[in-house]
């Protein structure tokens, strides 16, 4: 009776535990392999605001300060040098419209695995018109570059949340035991200035199995996206994607508070990239390494 009734105990455990949070298993399609090989750690994902059914990638660090247009064949369809940048970890990417209806694109220099910058940096450029010769590097306009500390410490982060219609620039934090915060630049951006970043809440990603990946690396957040309309966020771990909910008005850190739908992706070697479509529910993410997968999920 004694073994029957602990078996009893932890089956009641084990059944509380995963109800808390119902996965959803991927509907998944993998549509292409990025030919270009110097896409070789595509670390950030975002659609193109200007041109129907492109993506801008770029590489994570130590790496020319690029972005890169892919086609949803697998073809890039552009190469744009950044303008007097510098990737020294460039990590996550998001795209929104000015309140003119310009298309822009933002780059969180955001990585810092040694714990030793001192600020972060995110690039805000117009989103450049696709050449017609995609071999010929292209040079961007002048970026806005947002410099930023956080206001207790250095801190690694990958992941950037740009809200589609507030323009608002959210940062969450990464580190191996899930522990982490979400923070947001001042509503005015200064330019030239190092502004500090406030910070909105705690924030928990726990450890979880997965047949051909550790327990932490359910932990440790690698990239993130607002839906086109603003009603959804989606945060990337090497395992899984969390997908919140947000009513019309509802903060994201009070979102982000409650329990998140978990996502199966199917297993890639490094998912750093993620991105919705303009149905604000498909996402489609990418990974580090070669050869590099361009992944869709229908929902």
């Amino acid at each position: 009776m004694k073994h029957i009734a602990s078996f009893l105990f932890l089956s009641a455990v084990f059944a509380i535990t995963t109800r808390a949070e119902e996965t959803e298993k991927a509907k998944a399609e993998r549509v292409a392999v990025l030919e270009d090989k110097r896409i070789n750690e595509s670390s950030g994902l975002t659609r193109s605001l200007r041109a129907p059914g492109i993506f801008w990638t770029h590489n994570d660090s130590a790496t020319d300060p690029c972005v890169y247009a892919i086609d949803q064949s697998g073809k890039t369809r552009a190469k744009v040098r950044v303008l007097g940048a510098v990737n020294f970890d460039w990590e996550d990417m998001a795209s929104a419209k000015d309140t003119d209806g310009t298309p822009l694109l933002y780059i969180g220099d955001l990585g810092d695995n040694l714990l030793v910058r001192p600020t972060i940096t995110v690039y805000e450029i117009t989103e450049p018109s696709l050449p017609k010769n995609t071999d010929k590097e292209i040079l961007s306009a002048a970026p806005r570059l947002w410099h930023a500390r956080y206001p207790d410490g250095r801190h690694n982060a990958e992941t950037l949340l740009v809200h589609p219609l507030t323009r608002r620039i959210y940062i969450v934090t990464k580190t191996d035991k899930g522990d982490c915060s979400l923070y947001v630049f001042p509503e005015k951006l200064i330019s030239g200035e190092t502004m500090e970043l406030v910070k909105l809440t705690d924030l928990n990603f726990p450890a979880k199995p997965r047949l051909g990946k550790r327990p932490m690396d359910a932990s440790q957040t690698t990239g993130g996206a607002f839906s086109p309309d603003g009603h959804r966020v989606a945060i990337s771990t090497y395992s899984y994607i969390h997908e919140w909910r947000l009513a019309d008005d509802e903060p994201l850190e009070t979102a982000l508070k409650k329990t998140s739908q978990l996502i199966e992706p199917p297993l890639v070697m490094q998912l750093e990239a993620l991105s919705y479509d303009k149905d604000n529910e498909t996402l489609w993410f990418t990974s580090e390494r070669l050869p590099s997968p361009l992944w869709r999920i229908k929902r």
